[in-house]
């Protein structure tokens, strides 16, 4: 029976393992998701593992030569349990692949139901029963709000839990 397990990679090394997995004949998911990245002066969008260091690869531990894994270009090893490879539960792939583009782009909600430009209302915290307007969700899954200080706008990081769509 197939079942999805967690191989470590070497560091930066996902893409070359998940490609070198591939030719193998094994089934691989590499997780990633859009972020900002600043570099001399200027702003990208570039995309980064969801998971740094891990990809996933479906396996039949009866019928498959498993252990091939471990001597993959860019694999440091199978998650394991003693000498067994441990199964990643169906639940959490089923999961992560529901958030995901079927490329394995993952797109994160801020708050659900939320979109750049909608008003929201703070929960928690010393500007807590203010008002701003939602701009982003910045990597730290933290939420870019605009509030209006002091008649002027004030651009403010929040956590995401500490903000909810307002009435």
């Amino acid at each position: 029976m197939m079942h999805w397990y967690a191989v470590q990679t070497h560091p930066a090394a996902e893409a070359r393992a998940v490609g070198h997995l591939g030719r193998q004949g094994f089934e691989t998911f590499y997780p990633r998701y859009r972020k900002q990245r600043r570099h001399a002066r200027r702003t990208e969008i570039v995309e980064a593992p969801l998971f740094p260091g891990y990809v996933f690869v479906q396996l039949d531990m009866d019928g498959q030569p498993w252990r091939a894994v471990h001597s993959t270009l860019g694999v440091r090893r199978l998650v394991c349990s003693g000498e067994m490879p441990v199964p990643v539960p169906g639940a959490v792939m089923d999961e992560i692949k529901a958030r995901g583009d079927g490329q394995g782009l993952v797109a994160f909600d801020a708050v659900p139901g939320l979109s750049p430009g909608a008003s929201v209302e703070i929960t928690g915290g010393p500007f807590e029963a203010c008002t701003g307007i939602f701009e982003e969700l910045d990597d730290q899954r933290r939420v870019i709000l605009l509030l209006d200080l002091l008649g002027r706008p004030v651009r403010l990081a929040i956590a995401a839990d500490a903000v909810r769509p307002s009435a």
